[in-house]
């Protein structure tokens, strides 16, 4: 993970490292919510509903606004993005 990205815009290979690690982001979190376990002795089963998360910090702000331009993620409000429908 890179400590200081470079000034500039965002190179093509940082902007695939940022989008992986969105990814990976997005699904353990979707997996920590569906093995919640809830009030209930069973669980319902269904699938988390989660849809946009907070991007991993360790990224500058530029790199997640040329993701949303290359329309690989969109703006899901209060700082959060969600994957853009493909």
């Amino acid at each position: 993970m890179p400590d200081a990205l470079p000034p500039g815009p965002p190179t093509k290979e940082q902007l695939k490292a940022a989008l992986k690690a969105f990814k990976k982001r997005l699904r353990l979190t979707r997996l920590d919510e569906e093995s919640k376990l809830s009030r209930r002795a069973t669980t319902s089963g269904q699938g988390s509903a989660i849809l946009a998360i907070m991007p991993p910090s360790q990224y500058p702000e530029a790199v997640w606004e040329e993701l949303v331009k290359q329309g690989k993620l969109r703006k899901a409000g209060h700082g959060t993005y969600e994957l853009a429908p493909e």
